[in-house]
C-alpha cells in the first residue's frame, strides 16, 4: 500500500514536471518570431489611381526599383483603390499598405515610406546607416521637443535612446509630415499601424486626414511617443520647395514635391522632371 501510494505521487509529480515543460515550451513556440532582416529595408509608395499606369508613375517606380536593387532591398507598390478604407480620403492608404508590406515582407528590418511625389536622390545612402543608424539617429533625435510646433506641451522624450526608437519621422512648419517615415518591423509596429488605421480615427474628420490622426495618437498614448523620434527634415523629407518646410539640398536622401498639383507648370511631374537628370545620372554613377 506504501508502495502504490509513493509510485503514484511520483507519476503525479513527473507529469506535472512535464505539463510545465510543455507550458513553457509552448508559450516560447507562441511568442514573436524572430526576423532574420531580409531584405533589411521595404520601400512603400501608394500610388492614387489617376496615376496608375502613366509616365509619371513609371518614373517614380523606376527611381524606387533602382534604389532598391542597389541595397538588396524590397519594394511594395500598390494603388490607393486596391484598399477599402470605407469612404475615408484616399491618403489613409499610406498606413494599410504598410501593414500589407510587413504582411508580404516578415522579415524585413524597416519599412521606408516614401510618398508618390518624391524621388530618392541619394544612392549611397542606406536606411539602416542614414537614418537608423544608432550613433546617426543618437545625433539627429529632436528629444524634449514640441510635436506640433511652435509650442506644443506634449513633447518627445528627453531621455529616448537610439536603440529604443521604432519610429522616425519629421516635421514641417504645419505639423508631423507623413510623407516619409520609418518604421521598425516588429510586433510593436503592427500594434501602431492597426491604432494608427482604427475606423473611429479614420471616420473622424480630421483636416489633414492620417496626419493629424497621427498628432492626435502621439500626443495622448505614451506607449507610441515613447517609441517615436522626430528628425530635422532634411534627413529623409526634404522639399522641392520653400514654402512650409525645410528645401532640398544637393546630397538629401530624398525630395518631396510637397506642393506639386495635378495640372499647369506646377504638376507633379513637371516637378518630377526638374530632377530626373540629377537622380538618373547619380543612379548611373553608382552603377
Amino acid at each position: 500500500m506504501v508502495r502504490r501510494s509513493h509510485l503514484k505521487t511520483i507519476l503525479l509529480f513527473v507529469l506535472a514536471i512535464f505539463g510545465l515543460v510543455w507550458l513553457f515550451s509552448g508559450s516560447k513556440l507562441s511568442g514573436p518570431r524572430p526576423i532574420t532582416g531580409k531584405p533589411t529595408v521595404v520601400v512603400v509608395t501608394v500610388f492614387d489611381d489617376k496615376y496608375d499606369n502613366t509616365a509619371y508613375s513609371q518614373h517614380i517606380k523606376d527611381n524606387r526599383i533602382q534604389y532598391a536593387e542597389k541595397h538588396g532591398y524590397g519594394t511594395f507598390i500598390a494603388k490607393a483603390g486596391d484598399y477599402d478604407l470605407a469612404g475615408a480620403p484616399a491618403s489613409w492608404s499610406k498606413v494599410v499598405a504598410m501593414r500589407h508590406a510587413i504582411t508580404k515582407f516578415p522579415n524585413c528590418k524597416y519599412i521606408w515610406y516614401l510618398d508618390q511625389h518624391a524621388l530618392i536622390m541619394s544612392p549611397n545612402s542606406r536606411v539602416e546607416e542614414h537614418v537608423m543608424g544608432t550613433q546617426q539617429l543618437e545625433e539627429m533625435m529632436l528629444k524634449d521637443h514640441s510635436i506640433v510646433p511652435p509650442e506644443s506641451i506634449i513633447k518627445t522624450f528627453s531621455h529616448l535612446k537610439a536603440h529604443d526608437v521604432n519610429f522616425v519621422i519629421t516635421q514641417d512648419r504645419d505639423g508631423l509630415a507623413t510623407t516619409s517615415l520609418v518604421l521598425r518591423n516588429g510586433e510593436w509596429a503592427k500594434f501602431f499601424l492597426d491604432t494608427w488605421f482604427d475606423p473611429m480615427y479614420r471616420s473622424y474628420n480630421f483636416q489633414k486626414a492620417e496626419t493629424h490622426a497621427l498628432e492626435h495618437i502621439v500626443q495622448w498614448h505614451p506607449t507610441i511617443l515613447s517609441k517615436l523620434a522626430i528628425v530635422p527634415q532634411r534627413a529623409i523629407n526634404a522639399y522641392s520647395t520653400v514654402d512650409h518646410g525645410a528645401q532640398y539640398k544637393d546630397g538629401d536622401i530624398a525630395v518631396v514635391f510637397s506642393q506639386c498639383s495635378g495640372t499647369d507648370a506646377k504638376s507633379c511631374a513637371n516637378e518630377a522632371e526638374r530632377y530626373s537628370q540629377r537622380w538618373r545620372a547619380a543612379f548611373g554613377a553608382n552603377h
